[in-house]
């Protein structure tokens, strides 16, 4: 359920900012984070609902963390209520897990409730009986709500409950939910905060389905660490002063979660935002703004989306949005608008960038997510029309970026988009300035694949010995990206050995340029030769996946490149997104003793297919790392990968490097 602005605001809002530039809008959020300070007095009263999944199935993740909130010693005036489920096996004693339980735990300590019949985590009307449950019986001043479990970001939700098929709870479901117990009071919202312990949930989307619920929302907008939240810090500070409000609740949540991401060296790639709900209406507003704009550019000029795909490539995204750990299909809301520059969106960006500085009241974020503005927002980096078309059902009917995203994906401006443009410029006709946007001309045409075009695309050797792509502009404006793919033939076993994909070329988008930056070294771990595949990128750093087995099971390893140190870093490896979306929370870090199997892909001479092969075993030791190595002499294979909106690969014709003494000479393949 999505919360809706009246159609004629819309309208007279957009006019405003079509003459002037974006009103001032009334406002009552974005407040200092140490304002509204509560009676020390008051209670509390933290509603816990804890899906241990697989999470505690496979590594005890909800035990360590009702553990260490059993390390505070809680006060008459506080208060924590549980329901336990949604997993086959707890790593304790206590827990029944063919039942939903409740716990308490108060100034009397751990006590258990009641035990419920086993009922679906997944399922809104669980949600609801323990709603319902908790007000009847553990009403307080002030209530705090946490979900804990994986997320997948605004499209797939929250909650996989392990005994019932994986499923999860929407964010429609989860408003609803709250809204059937408690209703919605934008001016005084029943929750002073609502928390999500889990991955990918801090978005745009999560925030609209709890404003008028809460006051406060905190969550990730990246993957969270196997050790989540540390209870035992934030739980203290509000025993230490619990006087505090929301936000600075919000901030010891995040605090604490740095020290506990640092002490299982985890701390990377972490965020944790705390927003300002309050700030909803105006946020949503200038949110919808930008949908408009961007959706009227996009039919003006299908090249805008182009431009808005290379942006979110390059902007800060999270959960992975790679082929072999899958798409979440999240990229940070600042950010985003950020990478397309001053003309990017003229009228609506740089207000929404103001408004997100002051809804995203405080935030954390580790070494390699320095970019972050605290809140995502959807954007279709996989081109799958089903993840669309559940995009779509959540933004409702007549919503900009559904139409957007649905003209980018499918090639098609959808039925009604042209028709709601066309109501708002006869109902602004009077105020319309064409020099601060331009009047929309004739009907906007379907959006062709360029495949025909770019497949096997001639590559130039020039005197220089460099290999060149030259699309020329028309062409490159069709694209969101261009990579190398690396390979080496080996003559002796007559097959080529695919090492991987990387962003190390000279790009001039321009002039739809692109030239080689081949330098005869390729990643390896401990000497070994690896596949790797670039996944993200920024000034600062790149960040690969490495597919290998650990210990016989498969993972995606993820290193790092930080430019100001010229180094590598092992961050950890990562399975895969499941089949309900919900990826893979728990980093595992590599441990001495450990058996990597690097995995690396050969077609064999005469033959197209790619065969997954592991030529090396690593014992992990305490000085195990990642770094490049030469390549040696031999004859390699280089090509211009090509990628369009709806992530559709194209690969180049074949330029070939030959290495001999350390001298590097480009020539085109004959064959």
């Amino acid at each position: 359920m999505r919360i809706k602005i009246g159609k004629s605001t819309k309208l007279l809002g957009f006019a405003i900012v079509l003459i002037f530039g974006f009103a001032p809008m009334i406002s009552c959020g974005g407040s200092e984070i140490g304002q509204g300070r509560y009676n020390p007095t008051d209670t509390w009263a933290i509603y816990w609902f804890l899906c241990g999944t697989d999470l505690e199935t496979d590594h005890g993740m909800a035990t360590n963390d009702l553990n260490e909130m059993l390390e505070v010693e809680l006060p008459e005036n506080i208060k924590v209520i549980i329901e336990t489920g949604g997993t086959i096996e707890w790593h304790n004693d206590t827990i029944d897990p063919a039942y939903n339980s409740r716990w308490l735990y108060d100034s009397d300590g751990f006590q258990h409730l009641e035990d419920k019949y086993l009922s679906d985590m997944g399922d809104p009307d669980t949600l609801i009986d323990f709603l319902e449950f908790c007000n009847d019986n553990f009403d307080a001043d002030h209530k705090v709500f946490i979900f804990w479990d994986h997320g997948a970001g605004s499209v797939d939700g929250m909650n996989a409950d392990q005994l019932h098929d994986g499923n999860s709870l929407s964010l429609e479901e989860i408003r609803f939910a709250f809204e059937t117990v408690n209703g919605s009071d934008i001016d005084d919202p029943p929750y002073e905060l609502i928390g999500f312990d889990a991955c990918l949930m801090a978005t745009i989307d999560a925030a609209e389905s709890l404003y008028g619920i809460a006051n406060w929302m905190v969550a990730s907008q990246e993957f969270e660490p196997g050790c989540g939240w540390l209870y035992s810090g934030w739980l203290q500070d509000l025993v230490d002063d619990p006087g505090m409000n929301g936000a600075l609740l919000g901030k010891a949540i995040c605090d604490s979660y740095v020290i506990g991401c640092e002490n299982i060296g985890q701390d990377d790639d972490i965020t944790l935002s705390v927003i300002d709900l309050s700030m909803m209406g105006d946020l949503l507003e200038a949110y919808y703004f930008v949908g408009v704009e961007s959706l009227f550019y996009a039919v003006e000029d299908y090249s805008f989306i182009s431009n808005f795909g290379r942006s979110a490539r390059n902007a800060e995204n999270y959960g992975g949005n790679t082929r072999s750990l899958g798409y979440s299909n999240m990229v940070d809301l600042g950010d985003l608008i950020r990478q397309g520059g001053d003309e990017f969106l003229p009228v609506s960006g740089e207000s929404m960038l103001d408004l997100l500085e002051e809804a995203v009241v405080y935030q954390v974020q580790g070494p390699l997510r320095q970019r972050g503005s605290g809140l995502s927002t959807y954007y279709n980096y996989n081109g799958d029309t089903w993840n669309l078309s559940k995009y779509a059902n959540l933004r409702g009917d007549e919503d900009p970026f559904r139409w957007f995203f649905e003209y980018a994906v499918t090639g098609t401006l959808p039925w009604g988009a042209l028709e709601f443009l066309d109501d708002l410029i006869d109902s602004m006709e009077e105020q319309w300035e064409e020099e601060v946007v331009p009047k929309r001309g004739s009907k906007p045409k379907d959006i062709v694949s360029p495949q025909d075009d770019l497949e096997d695309f001639p590559v130039i050797i020039t005197d220089e010995s460099e290999a060149v792509l030259n699309l020329g502009s028309q062409l490159a404006n069709d694209l969101i990206e261009v990579n190398c793919i690396i390979g080496y033939y080996d003559a002796e076993e007559d097959l080529y050995i695919h090492l991987g994909r990387d962003n190390d070329i000279f790009a001039d988008w321009e002039n739809g340029i692109f030239t080689d930056n081949f330098r005869g070294v390729w990643g390896s771990i401990d000497g070994e030769y690896v596949y790797m595949d670039i996944v993200d990128s920024t000034d600062d750093y790149n960040i690969y996946e490495i597919p290998v087995k650990l210990n016989s099971e498969e993972y995606s390893l993820r290193v790092s490149y930080s430019y100001e140190s010229e180094k590598y870093s092992i961050l950890g490896g990562r399975k895969g997104i499941g089949e309900n979306g919900m990826p893979d929370k728990n980093l595992r870090q590599l441990k001495p003793g450990d058996i990597l199997e690097p995995i690396l892909y050969m077609i064999p001479s005469g033959e197209e297919d790619l065969y997954e092969v592991s030529v090396a075993s690593i014992t992990v030791t305490e000085n195990t790392s990642f770094e490049d190595i030469d390549l040696g002499d031999g004859l390699f294979s280089f090509m211009f990968e090509m990628i369009d909106l709806q992530n559709n690969s194209y690969l180049s014709s074949v330029a070939l490097f030959s290495v001999e003494d350390g001298e590097i000479f480009a020539l085109l393949d004959e064959e």
